[in-house]
């Protein structure tokens, strides 16, 4: 688990913290608030760990975190949801559950690269968009990219979209975005979560996954892959990861000092989601051609179209990230009409 711990957890710590090197202890009363922690591994997890190694560091603004480890995303949430946790932190898909509009940065395929998602958390860094961020009950106080998610293939002969009719595809549970993507290629749904679809797609249980690449080493992704399978190197989606805290629970200039730290840390992730591609053995990697890309492309235009008129997608969020796409490449087919 150390390529796990080097990859997703080490810019995560600054999420919690809340406050730059040079911060000083502030004389004011430490108020004790809890902390949900999705770690696969639990309490003696990568993510788990880095958390727990933060908690003097969040005590000097006048924070002290009760931290929670979690093996099942979906629990870690609910008990959020249910107040018996004051903060959690979830992937962008289940982040989704508390505010629309964050949970939307996942959608497939709309954020296509690097120079994309960059731009978008500027945005997002601004004052102005923080009315974005928050609910009634709710703030997202911290969004980190964790990389594009590809789809893993036990066969490379599958390089098609037609190809992928009738195979079984380990998709997560709770989001209904990839049930229905899944069910748009005519593949076959096999429920799935974090904590278990890997397991599912390495001992051949499932035909293909998706994930980021921060995921090939660490859950050993390699073994569903085997020798004769495949990495499309198309980006489905940008997987991200959120904290969210309860706005009734945390002081303001806290959860301030926490967004703005966090923006700051994107330079660090990429660096990281580089580090971590680049440990992909090159056999492994599927290109397609540039016509083979644009057809993706529509479909995806057109499940995320489907899915806004259904409610799963912030229509503002969509449109935000369209406006982003057709300033980094203009000549883009959706570029030439108003739409989402």
């Amino acid at each position: 688990m150390k390529t796990l711990k080097r990859t997703l957890i080490s810019a995560l710590a600054a999420l919690t913290l809340g406050t730059a090197a040079n911060a000083t202890a502030q004389e004011e009363e430490v108020i004790k608030r809890s902390f949900c922690v999705f770690d696969p591994v639990g309490a003696n997890g990568p993510l788990f760990e880095l958390m727990q190694s933060a908690r003097p560091m969040a005590l000097k603004r006048g924070v002290e975190l009760d931290m929670r480890a979690y093996t099942s995303e979906k629990i870690a949430a609910e008990e959020f949801r249910n107040g018996q946790c004051d903060s959690v932190l979830l992937t962008g898909t289940m982040a989704r559950d508390f505010n629309r509009f964050t949970g939307s940065l996942e959608a497939m395929g709309a954020i296509p690269g690097e120079e994309e998602m960059r731009m978008l958390m500027q945005v997002l860094s601004q004052d102005n968009a923080r009315q974005y961020l928050q609910t009634e009950k709710y703030e997202v106080v911290g969004v980190l990219p964790a990389g594009a998610v590809y789809l893993f293939l036990d066969d490379r002969s599958i390089d098609t979209v037609e190809d992928l009719q009738g195979k079984r595809i380990a998709t997560l549970d709770h989001d209904k975005a990839s049930i229905t993507m899944v069910r748009h290629v005519g593949a076959s749904v096999v429920g799935s979560s974090t904590s278990n679809f890997s397991g599912r797609f390495n001992n051949g249980s499932v035909d293909a996954a998706y994930a980021p690449a921060v995921a090939y080493e660490p859950l050993e992704l390699y073994k569903g892959l085997g020798e004769d399978g495949a990495i499309l190197d198309y980006t489905l989606a940008q997987m991200n990861f959120q904290i969210i805290v309860r706005r009734d629970r945390f002081p303001d200039e806290y959860v301030n000092q926490v967004r703005d730290y966090a923006f700051s840390r994107v330079d660090q992730a990429y660096g990281i989601i580089e580090d971590a591609e680049s440990k992909v053995k090159e056999k492994y990697w599927m290109r397609p051609t540039e016509q083979e890309r644009q057809e993706y492309n529509a479909m995806l235009r057109e499940v995320r179209q489907q899915l806004r008129e259904e409610g799963e997608f912030d229509e503002t969020a969509l449109k935000l990230m369209r406006g982003i796409r057709c300033r980094v490449d203009p000549s883009r087919a959706e570029c030439a009409r108003a739409e989402g």
